[in-house]
């Protein structure tokens, strides 16, 4: 049997190895809409090092080898082929090539847990290091999630509680801790719910009001958008598809928890919930991936969008909260406006969500690893008071990054995009718990 001594240098690598197992395998959206690692041969040694580029979430490690807190991400813009015909001469005819490129950073970020002292633990009948082992291996994959979530919707949103480890956007730590800069949603990807139908751009959230609650035609409004848009969201490859190019998933509609629940109610002639229900159990099916987690049961097919509740956490504002949005003035510069959600009916009972619907490369997750252990997530502990206090902590080099480039808009000009992701706000009603 190995035993490592307290202050052994084995030690960070062996406890890191257990912490990122333990967080890798935690059933959080994080690993669900990221894909696996492609596998590295000679001829893609020379391609940037990031998961599969058909899920929402690229997990981009180039600064775990090598120094640096900043990678360049480069988007190829596509090209407008024209095909010369007969003999005529084709040389000198082919489409440019055109790129945009953004630059991520990542930091370090700490989570910290005092396990008290020796009477302390005397006084407790439960191990307390497993305990705080136990608040790490839920708290790190819960500060990852939150952090990809806000830098995806543009906003923190005002939902709070112990379960938030994220701050909310007026704390002074807030822009430190999420390192890159929170992009309010680009003018051409954010819609508004506005009686039965939607509205293009932040500003018609300041004129939101109780009756604008999303329904499922609204899903069906946003796919015919959608699939209108001169740049199309990226289609979802899961691994393993074989239905992915005759019956592609066009999306995947994260609906805020309590939207999920008003879709789920929704009496509308024709929305059967069941119908909704199969069709994401035989497109699962034909593609044999009703193994992989975004098909696990609650999740449904809707006019090509799978369609799912965002979980645990949401982007929600309250009457009189303030909001930053584009406005269509200024789309070619996504300069950023200050608006205020209206009063909601005036007795606070209603609240504002934001879901999003999710195409490949949605966002970044730029990862570094520790100089100590070499991993992404490093297990650290600490003795003081001769040895008899105890403090544990888990490290983790890493930020979001939503996936924003200039990209054309028809008439010769470039647009700020969010090349991923559709915002949509509506109103839900409010629960005080």
């Amino acid at each position: 049997m190995t035993v490592i001594q307290k202050g052994s240098g084995l030690a960070p690598i062996q406890y890191s190895e257990a912490l990122v197992a333990m967080v890798g395998l935690e059933p959080t959206p994080m690993n669900t809409l990221s894909g696996p690692a492609p596998k590295i041969d000679k001829a893609a040694k020379v391609l940037r090092r990031q998961t599969t580029t058909g899920m929402p979430i690229m997990r981009v490690t180039d600064l775990s080898k090598s120094a640096g807190d900043t990678v360049r991400i480069d988007y190829a813009q596509i090209s407008k082929l024209v095909a010369v015909m007969g003999d005529e001469n084709a040389e000198g005819q082919g489409a440019d090539l055109n790129y945009s490129f953004a630059d991520a950073s990542l930091n370090l970020a700490t989570l910290p847990v005092k396990l008290g002292g020796k009477m302390t633990q005397k006084r407790f009948q439960h191990e307390h290091y497993q305990v705080g082992l136990a608040q790490l291996k839920g708290g790190i994959p819960s500060f990852e999630w939150q952090r990809t979530l806000v830098a995806m919707a543009g906003a923190r949103g005002t939902a709070d509680g112990i379960d938030w480890i994220l701050p909310l956007q007026s704390h002074s730590k807030f822009a430190e801790q999420m390192v890159n800069p929170v992009l309010a949603p680009s003018f051409n990807r954010h819609f508004v719910v506005n009686g039965s139908g939607l509205t293009q751009g932040g500003l018609q959230l300041g004129s939101i009001a109780t009756t604008d609650i999303m329904r499922l035609s609204h899903i069906d409004e946003l796919a015919g958008i959608t699939r209108q848009f001169r740049t199309r969201l990226g289609k979802i490859t899961i691994p393993g598809d074989r239905a992915a190019m005759d019956a592609p998933i066009r999306g995947l509609l994260l609906l805020d928890e309590l939207v999920w629940q008003q879709i789920l109610r929704d009496t509308t002639s024709g929305n059967n919930l069941r119908t909704w229900q199969v069709g994401a159990l035989e497109r699962a099916k034909y593609g044999q991936i009703g193994a992989h987690p975004l098909f696990s049961p609650g999740a449904f097919l809707w006019n090509d969008f799978l369609v799912r509740s965002m979980g645990d956490f949401g982007i929600r504002f309250l009457a009189g909260d303030s909001y930053r949005f584009v406005a269509a003035a200024n789309r070619l510069t996504a300069a950023e406006s200050t608006g205020t959600i209206p009063a909601l009916g005036g007795a606070g009972n209603f609240m504002v969500c934001r879901s999003l619907l999710l195409g490949a490369q949605a966002a970044a997750h730029v990862m570094g690893v520790n100089t100590e252990s070499e991993m992404p997530y490093t297990m650290l502990e600490n003795w003081e008071n001769f040895g008899r206090n105890r403090e544990i902590a888990g490290e983790l080099m890493s930020a979001p990054w939503k996936t924003r480039f200039a990209v054309p808009d028809g008439n010769n000009n470039l647009e700020p995009t969010d090349i991923g992701i559709v915002a949509i706000d509506s109103v839900v009603p409010r629960f005080n718990a």
